[in-house]
Order: structure tokens, then sequence, then C-alpha cells
């Protein structure tokens, strides 16, 4: 996993090295690029891939780079007064606290832009790279995690119920982290019945990611992630634990866990997928209670 984190990181930055229309803007980019991160999302999406037996190429890093740029845009912007107001992320300072809050700002939108260009440029058949293109502005935009992001700022000092509170991270988390399961699965050229079950398993993964998150936020401290702790409770957000409680949150993260797991075990029976490198990173989003 080190080397593919090691590619994709050399996708962004060759993308970057093309000639600067604004120097200032590149660096803002690539301070919060190379802030470190585990990677997830593009990392699940190149396991899934050669699970399935594809060699992995210069164009499946590209699409798994143009996953990153978005994710990382979202995080500046999260960032941002006028949002969640932090000062760090990533164990550093956040974008607009090493710049500025219009250059953060601006940085944000490059990294929301830039990867449909990397998409269309990847040497993928046209037909791939249309459906990439769908399926990562539905998960990034209006349908997806920009939408879920307002449900979110509305729900402040709301007191919401579980319905609300999937519903919005169902979008704002969730189909972010499920594009990675149904690009491979469009990248493979998969039946419909198999992306769908792509598709689903990355819906609890997504679930699980933020479970996991809210549980980290009363739990830890900034040393292990990397960001101000107790966020949400400052901002009276409601959360699976302030709904739940504690242990009926690790319930739900380990079911939908073990639900993902059960999925990839049915694919192996039916299209013999090998499981080995997604069921690893599936089972490092474990905690223990």
């Amino acid at each position: 996993m080190d080397k593919k984190i090691k590619k994709i990181d050399q996708a962004l930055q060759d993308y970057y090295a093309q000639e600067a229309v604004s120097k200032d803007l590149i660096d803002a980019v690539l301070y919060s690029i190379h802030a470190g991160g585990k990677r997830i999302r593009p990392l699940l999406f190149l396991e899934i891939l050669q699970g399935f037996g594809l060699n992995l190429t210069a164009a499946h890093y590209q699409v798994a780079a143009s996953l990153e740029m978005i994710h990382t845009g979202s995080l500046i912007h999260d960032d941002l007064p006028a949002m969640d107001n932090d000062d760090y992320r990533r164990g550093q300072l956040t974008n607009h606290k090493k710049f500025d809050e219009a250059t953060a700002i601006l940085a944000g939108d490059s990294l929301f832009l830039d990867p449909f260009g990397l998409l269309a440029k990847a040497d993928l058949a046209d037909k791939i790279k249309i459906r990439l293109v769908a399926e990562l502005s539905d998960a990034s935009g209006t349908y997806g995690m920009v939408g879920g992001q307002m449900l979110d700022i509305k729900g402040e000092h709301v007191q919401l119920d579980l319905t609300d509170l999937a519903k919005i991270h169902a979008n704002k988390t969730g189909k972010l982290l499920t594009f990675p399961f149904v690009a491979a699965g469009i990248v493979a050229e998969l039946p419909e019945k198999a992306i769908s079950q792509l598709r689903r398993a990355g819906e609890l993964v997504g679930l699980a990611f933020q479970v996991r998150d809210d549980i980290l936020d009363v739990t830890a401290e900034f040393a292990e992630i990397g960001k101000t702790p107790q966020k949400d409770l400052a901002a009276e957000k409601s959360t699976y634990p302030s709904l739940l409680g504690l242990d009926k949150s690790y319930d739900i993260l380990e079911d939908a866990l073990n639900q993902a797991q059960a999925i990839f075990q049915e694919l192996t029976a039916e299209l013999q997928f090998n499981a080995d490198g997604i069921k690893t990173i599936i089972e490092r989003l474990r905690l223990h209670a």
C-alpha cells in the first residue's frame, strides 16, 4: 500500500507540475495535498481493481488522484471560518490559517474542478470516462457531498433524529466513499449486478467511516486524529454517539463493516474476486470499544 500511496502522490504532483498560471495558487493546493492523510478513498479503488485481476496503470492512478483532489478540496472548505472554523487539519495548520481565506477558497475551487480535466485525459475508453465523470459529479456535488454539507450546516444547534442524521452523512461522507467502489466496477467493466453490489458495499463503508469519525471526535486526542477534537460537541451537532451513545455507535460501526465484508465474500464466490487487499483496509476501520 505504501507503494500505491507514492504513486497516487506522484500522479497528483505530475498534474500540478504543469506551467502555472499562479504559483501562489499551486503552492496552496500542494500544501493541503502534501499534508498527509491515509489516501483511503483512492486505495479502496486500486485494491478493488487488483482484486478483479487488473494490472494497475497510470490511468488508474489518475482516477485515484482525481478522487483525492475532491476529498482534499472538501477538507479545505470544511475548515473555513464560515464552515467548521478549524485551525488544524492532518496535524498542521489549515489552509486558510497557513495562507489566507481567499486563497483557501480558490485552492478548494481548483481541487473541485481539476479532477474532471484529469479524468478526461486518462488513457481509458471514452465510455468508461463518461461514466466516471458522471459518478464523481453526483458523488461530490449538489446531489452528494455538497448537498450533504448544506444539510449538516442547517443541522447545527438542532436536535435531529436518526433518519435526518443518516441522510446528512449518506450524502456528506457516504457518497464520496462509495465512488471508489463503483468506479472500480466501471473500470473493470463488471456486470451491472456486481456494480450494484459494490455500490452497497461502499455505502456501508461510508456509514462505518462516519460513525467511526463521530466516535473519535469524543474519544480521541489531537495527536491521533490530527484535528481539534470535540468540535461536534462545541457546534452542538447531532452525532451517532450523541443520539445513541457510544456502545450502540460501536455496534453500528461493526455491523456495517461486517455487512461490507459479506458482500466481498459474495463477489469472491461469484466472480473469483480476490478480497485480501480490500479486507485489510476495511478491517483497519474497526475500533475497540
